[in-house]
């Protein structure tokens, strides 16, 4: 096998260029013959005309009322499928039961505890969802009602996701890892009226009290009349009376035939739900996703990326649905396709480390979607726990929330993929609502680390800092220049910030907040977020590619790297590296590392300071906190760790970057 990142000399800046990227990475990956034969996506879908793709496309879903004008763009205001009627709920589940699909499975649930094991078939979801919508109407919910819902991965999730969407009832979805401040916020923020929430979730084997905490954030957001709480470990709760209710009891006696509860007509405008992104620094800001644009993008997204096969494939997108991944391509893609997924309640390490491996042999998985901090806690823990399982059926695997380094891609590729499954790399963000850079799979060549094409009728740049278009080696500002159906209409109550934060460092171009580059083939690199861009005696470069490049050595599994303020270069390199299991921390491994860097990329890039820590600091979805990691850096205060998995190993890492496994150059 070649080298992992092609060594390369350093480049001196170029002019009116905004990032330097210094990897090549040379290694190409064709579509079989026989999986190019059978895809979804042809070649010919990057020459189909904008409007006829998204016209054309819209007609996956059911539209009660047809729309009469394909899409407006005033940026930053857009419109899409102007004068359309429709709803979620039917495209997601009703329609399939009366094609007489009722008997096909939705969702394979299993809880934590492996005992509990439920499949859900599409009339089943509709029972269900009838059932808790009608309870919800008795309990005053109707169209425009504001809902909040704080569940752990539980069926009674999406079912009350898609009983608001069958009312017209807007939602917002906060993550079960949330704290009682965080999820006050986002309802007072929402003006939400009703919490669907649950007695406890398991984590690890543990309990977690998700009432208690949503009691405090009751006392936050006096605003809310009525609170439901479904029994997931029947631990007992406090209950207010006249307030909340036992979702058991709210449903007692209530229909689930379907004719008692029909599914609202909704302007295609209509307001869907808010995802919040993360308010550490500031008030957290409601996106807002809208109904007709919004189910076309995700439905077709998944359509072409995955190469979804309704009839065939077994479906798993191993996120939360508590995040615009798990809203996208756990619930509403998926089901307004058809598709058969598996939803699992816990995490991937317990009992043990193999415990995703055992479910895709379970279900017979045959596409996986997930997130490279995943993969890079797999590889850590070692091949031999996929080894141990038949993973024969995965035909496609796809990776989400944040650039691939490339020895993780190649990790996944030869042991869960077995050297014979496309990667799907993918770029989106809470608020494109949608997948806009992916490879299509047998079309595609894929590249490690890269997210290569933009979506088919999705149109990307990357700027400079002047807002000119940097050419193929050049890296800048990711930008999209027109509209796409998911597009976020706006932050909710904010359209100042909406315009601040996205519109005004380009007028009238979307500014996404990564760094990317476009090599000479014309395939995106994803280089991170511009707020991680450090710059070291005049060179601006990305932390995704130092990082790629530490993941690259055999001793490591994970690495993080944030930058200290310097007197001399102005910002120094600190990473931070978990080792795979079998190697140690020492100045010898530190030394080998830091000149690792040196040849892999340049030796501009080598770190100052290596600090080895058994575990990164991650939010409970896997995330990689790199805001921490730079307080650490800088030795400042930490900000908010509620989110985090295990807030005692940034207190952990404070010690190590302090001591003797702190190296300094």
């Amino acid at each position: 096998m070649t080298d992992a990142n092609q060594q390369g000399a350093s480049p001196a800046p170029q002019q009116g260029h905004s990032i330097e990227t210094m990897q090549v990475e040379e290694r190409r990956f064709p579509p079989s013959a026989a999986f190019a034969a059978q895809a979804n996506a042809q070649p010919a879908i990057y020459d189909r005309d904008f409007d006829e793709l998204w016209s054309t496309e819209a007609g996956r879903l059911d539209w009660f009322e047809p729309w009469t004008e394909l899409y407006s763009w005033n940026p930053p205001q857009a419109e899409w499928y102007i004068g359309g009627k429709l709803n979620v709920c039917h495209n997601c589940v009703d329609r399939h039961v009366l094609a007489g699909r009722g008997d096909k499975v939705a969702f394979h649930w299993e809880g934590e505890p492996a005992d509990e094991i439920v499949p859900i078939t599409y009339s089943d979801l509709q029972s269900r969802v009838v059932l808790f919508a009608n309870a919800l109407k008795k309990l005053g919910v109707q169209k425009g009602t504001a809902v909040a819902i704080y569940m752990g991965m539980v069926p009674e999730l999406p079912v009350a996701m898609l009983a608001c969407t069958r009312l017209g009832a807007p939602h917002t979805v906060v993550f079960g890892g949330f704290s009682a401040d965080s999820l006050g916020d986002r309802m007072v923020d929402m003006g939400c009226t009703v919490l669907i929430t649950q007695d406890e979730a398991w984590r690890r084997g543990k309990p977690v009290g998700l009432k208690i905490i949503a009691d405090e954030a009751l006392e936050l957001a006096p605003n809310v009349q009525t609170v439901i709480v479904a029994q997931r470990t029947f631990a007992p709760v406090a209950m207010q009376a006249g307030r909340d209710v036992f979702w058991a009891d709210a449903c007692a006696g209530l229909s689930d035939d379907p004719a008692s509860c029909p599914c609202e007509p909704m302007d295609a405008e209509d307001l869907l739900f808010l995802m919040y992104t993360s308010g550490t620094t500031a008030k957290p800001k409601g996106i807002a996703h809208t109904t007709g644009g919004y189910l076309v993008g995700a439905a077709t997204t998944h359509h072409y990326v995955f190469d979804h096969k309704p009839e065939t494939d077994v479906y798993w997108c191993a996120a939360d649905i508590g995040w615009i991944t798990g809203h996208s391509y756990i619930v509403y893609g998926p089901l307004a396709n058809g598709a058969t997924s598996v939803l699992y309640e816990g995490t991937p390490d317990f009992p043990a480390h193999d415990r995703w491996w055992e479910i895709v042999e379970r279900y017979g998985v045959t596409i996986l979607y997930t997130a490279p901090t995943a993969i890079r806690s797999h590889m850590k823990w070692g091949a031999e726990h996929a080894a141990k399982h038949d993973l024969s059926t995965l035909r496609l695997l796809g990776s989400v929330g944040e650039p691939i380094n490339p020895e993780a891609w190649i990790w996944y590729h030869e042991h869960i993929g077995g050297a014979r499954c496309p990667i799907v790399d993918t770029w989106w963000q809470t608020e494109t609502g949608m997948i806009l850079i992916a490879p299509l799979p047998g079309v595609t060549t894929t590249k490690p680390g890269s997210a290569t094409k933009p979506f088919p009728g999705v149109d990307v740049g990357v700027f400079n800092e002047a807002g000119e278009e940097v050419g193929p080696g050049g890296g800048g500002y990711l930008v999209l220049k027109k509209p796409w159906p998911g597009i976020t209409r706006g932050i909710f109550g904010d359209p100042e910030r909406f315009q601040d934060v996205y519109w005004s460092r380009f007028p009238g171009v979307y500014f996404a907040g990564d760094g990317a580059r476009i090599d000479e083939d014309g395939d995106y690199w994803l280089l991170g977020r511009v707020d991680d861009v450090m710059n070291v005696a005049g060179h601006r470069m990305s932390t995704i590619e130092i990082e790629s490049a530490l993941v690259s050595h055999p001793a490591v599994a994970e690495a993080a790297v944030a930058a200290r303020a310097d007197a001399i270069t102005g910002q120094a390199i600190v990473a931070f590296v978990t080792l795979r299991s079998g190697f140690e921390s020492s100045v010898a491994m530190l030394e080998e590392l830091r000149n690792h860097v040196a040849h892999v990329i340049s030796p501009i890039a080598k770190p100052a300071n290596i600090v080895f820590t058994p575990e990164l600091p991650k939010t409970r979805s896997g995330k990689i906190m790199r805001r921490l990691l730079r307080d650490v850096a800088e030795n400042r205060p930490l900000g908010d760790t509620t989110t985090l998995a295990d807030p005692s190993v940034v207190g952990e890492l404070q010690d190590r970057a302090a001591g003797e496994n702190a190296g300094e150059e």
